[in-house]
């Protein structure tokens, strides 16, 4: 673990956690898989309570995602079409499609955010395209902070028993990060494959 960012906790205190975490997701500097650890961590020498931890770590984290979820509802479908119609043949990308996944993400994307929140690099893109497709604030919010409390939780439990074995901990983290993946995936190919052979 850095032990700038160990520094920073301490200094700081769940203050710390809520703005380290909020630039994950915004402009995602240092990954949560070493914040979280790091606050349970911290939390395991008795300087924060785990509690108050995974609070701090979902609050910043859901805050950031509301920002990206704003930022993607001001996109105006309009330009968006317009740049798909101008440079999609590059990306094999056209209109009709974007049409397609826009409906798909509106009808389905609850599911999508739930457990994007918890696979790395996925989770900090998936609220600007749930502001994209209009899904009801309330309703990203609540799956997004669904998700978010659950790997917060589970990543800085992780660094609250783990934390002194660095190797297993992190070996612990990429695992999970895998299988949650793999759930997703899984799950997606399951609901293709009702729909195509309903078809």
């Amino acid at each position: 673990m850095d032990n700038w960012i160990i520094q920073m906790i301490e200094n700081l205190g769940y203050f710390g956690i809520a703005i380290l975490m909020f630039l994950d997701n915004v402009f995602p500097p240092i990954p949560s898989e070493v914040i979280m650890p790091s606050a349970g961590y911290t939390a395991s020498r008795g300087q924060l309570q785990i509690v108050g931890v995974i609070i701090a770590g979902s609050l910043g984290s859901i805050l950031a995602a509301a920002v990206l979820y704003a930022i993607g509802r001001k996109i105006p479908h309009a330009a968006l079409f317009k740049w798909v119609d101008r440079y999609g043949k590059y990306l094999f990308i056209k209109s009709k499609d974007l049409e397609k996944a826009l409906d798909w993400f509106e009808h389905y994307g609850h599911r999508i955010v739930f457990f994007g929140r918890m696979i790395p690099a996925v989770r900090s893109l998936i609220s600007i395209p749930a502001g994209m497709s209009h899904m009801p604030f309330g309703k990203f919010m609540l799956y997004s902070s669904a998700g978010t409390l659950i790997w917060t939780t589970f990543l800085a439990c992780v660094g609250f028993y783990f934390g002194e074995n660095q190797e297993l901990m992190f070996t612990i983290m990429h695992r999970v990060g895998y299988i949650i993946l793999a759930i997703t995936l899984l799950l997606g190919g399951w609901w293709l494959y009702r729909k195509f052979y309903k078809k």
